[in-house]
């Protein structure tokens, strides 16, 4: 394995890269992968908005924020929580015997988490690298005396040719929360489709999800698993939502979906020494 230090837009990172080749590059600032590369010579597989901004305190647009403790404006946090504008730390790396390539990166609280948040929390987020795919573990301890509640996700930006060419299947039949016009429903449809703003919450999701992207220039079918997650979002701004968007081009809609392993609909509760994990697998099917 081979670990770089380097510096993207000013902001530290690290460049994570297996034997087979496969690489990902991750950001101190807030955890956050920023770039997928699978083993093969195949192309970058998330998408990095380029008006993204990586100054302190800031969220990065694009990649793999980590979403905690709170999920939107769920609660009185600030939107998807604090985790994915402070400064992590690395912890360990390192060669598996399956000749994967691993990084592990921490953030605990401190005075800052506390004055908005008054918990004792660890969390890591471990990134596992190899072959076609790219494992990404959440993992939160209690060391405080009081339970602990908190809603997370892994916000996945996929990079695609074009949304509109985009097809998800393993979602058919579930039930889901529609934040466009605020209602509940079920999907009836065996794949979904992006046509306009799309965001939704589905609930206690078992199985694999699929995303297929079919075009001229582009081919693909990328696999999105979960364990310890519950839920899957998907979200797409559509062409109204995405020009509001300062940190977005007005068509950057066009060359992303959102698929992220999340648990929101049952928030983790933990007691005091206790921890959960959840774990989310991204697979390039060939």
């Amino acid at each position: 394995m081979a670990l770089t230090e380097l510096q993207l837009h000013g902001t530290a990172a690290l460049l994570l890269q297996a034997a087979d080749g496969a690489r990902a590059v991750v950001t101190l600032h807030g955890g956050h992968v920023v770039s997928w590369l699978p083993a093969g010579g195949h192309g970058e597989q998330l998408y990095l908005s380029p008006r993204s901004g990586f100054a302190p305190g800031q969220a990065i647009r694009g990649g793999v924020p980590v979403v905690f403790p709170q999920f939107s404006d769920r609660g009185p946090l600030p939107r998807h929580g604090f985790a994915r504008n402070r400064a992590w730390q690395l912890l360990r790396a390192g060669d598996d015997a399956d000749g994967a390539a691993t990084v592990v990166l921490g953030l605990s609280d401190d005075a800052a988490t506390r004055a908005i948040w008054p918990y004792a929390f660890a969390l890591e987020l471990r990134l596992r690298l190899h072959g076609l795919q790219l494992e990404l573990d959440l993992v939160c301890a209690n060391p405080g005396p009081a339970p602990l509640q908190f809603a997370a996700a892994l916000h996945t930006y996929l990079r695609v040719s074009d949304s509109a060419q985009v097809s998800i299947a393993g979602l058919a039949g579930c039930p889901y929360h529609d934040a466009v016009d605020g209602q509940d429903k079920t999907q009836q449809e065996d794949r979904l489709s992006i046509a306009g703003e799309v965001d939704r919450v589905y609930a206690a999701v078992k199985g694999a999800t699929t995303v297929s992207v079919q075009s001229e220039s582009d081919a693909r079918r990328l696999q999105v698993e979960h364990t310890g997650f519950a839920d899957i979002v998907v979200w797409n701004p559509g062409p109204l939502r995405c020009a509001r968007l300062a940190d977005m081009p007005a068509d950057g809609y066009r060359t992303m979906v959102c698929i992220e392993s999340a648990r929101i609909a049952q928030p983790v509760v933990l007691a005091s020494a206790q921890s959960w994990s959840g774990l989310q697998r991204l697979r390039l099917l060939a």
